[in-house]
């Protein structure tokens, strides 16, 4: 008995284990891993990018009128253009490809989803939006 209960938390931990493992991995390729500021401009935004357990946020100046183009600014974002605008895979180099992994960016404004993607959400000074990686 006692040996199965010796394996059973063996496993335990192994699974445990894993799982954080996967998450530290996901910030081996990240271009920032601490909160960052980048950019001059007129408006003034903060961006949190989640993924596993950690996130940065980056307070970005710009000029830009969208989300994706300030995003674009600085490479913190990649995808693919289609006829709804970009379908963001990478923020900070962290890839969420639905087809690959089944995760995605999703994108939000003060915690509320938006109805829009990042190339037609216009943006003004002092706004905060999320990037989350979510399955």
């Amino acid at each position: 008995m006692k040996k199965i209960c010796l394996l059973f938390l063996t496993l335990i931990l192994l699974v445990s284990c894993k799982e954080e493992v996967q998450v530290d991995s996901l910030w081996e390729s990240a271009t920032y891993i601490e909160d960052t500021v980048l950019g001059e401009g007129e408006k003034k935004i903060d961006v949190e990018v989640k993924a596993g357990e950690k996130s940065v946020v980056f307070t970005i100046s710009t000029d830009a009128e969208n989300l994706a183009d300030a995003l674009k600014e600085h490479s913190l974002i990649e995808g693919e253009d289609s006829q709804y605008g970009i379908y963001i895979k990478k923020v900070n180099n962290i890839l969420a490809d639905y087809d690959i992994d089944g995760y995605y960016w999703s994108l939000t404004k003060d915690g509320d989803y938006l109805l829009t993607g990042a190339d037609a959400t216009e943006i003004a000074d002092g706004e905060h939006y999320e990037l989350v990686r979510t399955k």
